[in-house]
């Protein structure tokens, strides 16, 4: 039975206009369940609920919404932003691609108020139906896109009938950001789905390690080309390697670059792909908990100098994401406590539902993976090039990076660095408590929380502060601090003794 696309979302989302769009470009039928709904009662949905009551609606709408799901033909089905709340409904939507409009509060108010709504005539009764609601949303669906505008949707259209086709498990989401917006896809077998729009050849750029694990993965690939594991090969005579390899491969601008690896290769190859021929697209693949929750989004790319982390580099959005968790599988314990620090980075960012997850010792599974990647998105999107709240993602990584240079790259993995540099950063911050939680976490997931066992010189990793890319002018290096989970500061102003104190700490 083919998987029918499915949207849902509260009132005023644009859920029955994004159907008939996409009902049209795939040539399916279209169903608006609010509409079947008016015709079997025979009067508006408003004059139901003012005189046989919200029960009786729902009752109907249960009884329609299933029958509809039920049919083995594919269609794109529009349902009334309470049809989920139903346990039966909700159940029946595991077996369907389905699609959650994320609309802002704002945003739904401003479309429903003053309109005939039974559920929008009063403001605080609707904001808690959309507090309530929205965690509800997101449990069901596999697929959530932020409706900032009808162009968005017009041209995610081809994702999500990728999306739609694709394995079931896969989610997918829609990244934004001032030069360029992409598809998302996160699960087991992402890496077999074909990114829409992305033409020409696929030339893999992975490392040595990785090849021999994944590239058999990736359907289509007419090239590949290897370079050496690890931080210590992100450089510019690896990355003139690889453009070398583009030329011998007959690369043009037609094609694209496929980053298969962890943080490293996506780096790499992205800033490879960035500047090669002035700009062709690349297809991000990461194969690491740190590449899937983080570095993979976002559109940074760069190598590293002797001098400094990622010191020389350009901002270039992927043409798609292809975040595919079965590769998980094949890391070391060590990696998956690596990339555990940005995932704890990132709930602190987030706060809410997504800290209280990680918090609880919840495994980073799809559900977290994915709550981390739509956060990051999120801040991009406000920010692409570090103007102002995308800083807040370098929490942990101002000192963290400073320990990657100073002790040699590669000495402490990125994940490890940072998980210190948090701890660092929750010293500034004055929040004792929080570090001493954030430790715990931290060390039940194999990670180090002092610098027990390195030769540190502290003041070279002040100066290492000193030289963070961030610093603009002969200002300070700014510091992103936490005041609470779900509220971090960036830009802060702390003196060079209270980060020296910080460090110094981290060698007790």
């Amino acid at each position: 039975m083919a998987r029918s696309l499915v949207i849902v979302g509260f009132m005023g989302s644009g859920k029955t206009k994004l159907g008939r769009r996409l009902a049209e470009a795939r040539g399916v039928p279209h169903v608006d369940t609010d509409d079947l709904l008016v015709e079997r009662f025979g009067r508006p949905i408003a004059d139901v609920f003012a005189t046989d009551g919200e029960a009786a609606f729902r009752a109907a709408e249960r009884d329609v919404v299933l029958s509809v799901l039920a049919r083995e033909d594919e269609h794109v089905i529009s349902l009334g932003g309470g049809a989920p709340t139903d346990p039966d409904v909700a159940a029946a939507l595991r077996d369907q691609a389905v699609l959650f409009l994320d609309i802002s509060l704002a945003g739904a108010w401003e479309r429903a108020e003053g309109s005939d709504r039974p559920l929008a005539q009063d403001r605080a009764a609707f904001e808690q139906l959309y507090a309530e609601r929205r965690p509800l949303y997101e449990s069901v669906a596999g697929a959530v896109i932020v409706p900032d505008g009808k162009m968005t949707l017009v041209r995610a259209a081809d994702a999500l009938a990728a999306f739609a086709d694709g394995p079931v498990g896969v989610r997918m989401t829609w990244g934004s950001s001032a030069s360029g917006e992409y598809p998302v896809f996160v699960g087991p077998g992402a890496l077999t789905i074909t990114p829409p729009g992305v033409g020409g050849r696929a030339i893999v750029v992975t490392d040595e390690t990785v090849a021999a694990l994944h590239f058999g993965s990736v359907p289509g690939a007419a090239g590949v080309i290897e370079i050496p594991p690890g931080e210590a090969h992100k450089t510019l005579a690896t990355t003139e390697r690889v453009w070398q390899a583009l030329v011998a491969q007959g690369v043009t601008r037609s094609d694209h670059v496929v980053a298969l690896g962890g943080g490293v290769v996506g780096d790499l190859a992205g800033f490879a792909a960035a500047c090669f021929q002035r700009g062709i697209a690349v297809v991000q693949a990461p194969t690491t908990v740190v590449s899937q929750v983080d570095s993979a989004y976002g559109g940074k790319t760069g190598v590293d100098l002797e001098q400094a982390k990622n010191y020389v580099g350009a901002y270039h959005q992927p043409a798609a994401v292809l975040a595919d968790t079965s590769t998980l599988a094949t890391l070391p314990p060590e990696e998956h406590a690596a990339g555990y620090a940005e995932v704890l980075k990132t709930a602190l960012i987030a706060g809410d539902e997504l800290w209280q997850r990680v918090r609880s010792g919840a495994p980073v599974d799809e559900a977290v993976i994915f709550g981390c990647v739509r956060t990051k998105l999120g801040v991009v999107s406000e920010d692409e090039r570090d103007g102002g709240r995308r800083q807040v993602l370098n929490l942990g990584h101002t000192v963290g990076h400073a320990l990657e240079t100073e002790l040699g790259y590669g000495t402490l993995r990125h994940g490890e660095a940072v998980g210190l540099g948090m701890l660092a950063a929750l010293r500034l911050s004055d929040q004792a408590d929080l570090r001493e939680e954030v430790a715990g976490l931290l060390g039940e997931h194999g990670l180090p929380v002092t610098l027990a066992g390195h030769e540190v010189d502290v003041d070279a990793v002040l100066r290492a502060v000193t030289r963070d890319k961030k610093r603009v002018g002969e200002a300070p290096t700014p510091f992103v601090l936490v005041r609470a989970p779900g509220d971090v500061a960036y830009g802060c102003d702390v003196s060079s003794d209270a980060i020296e104190a910080s460090v110094r700490e981290l060698l007790a």
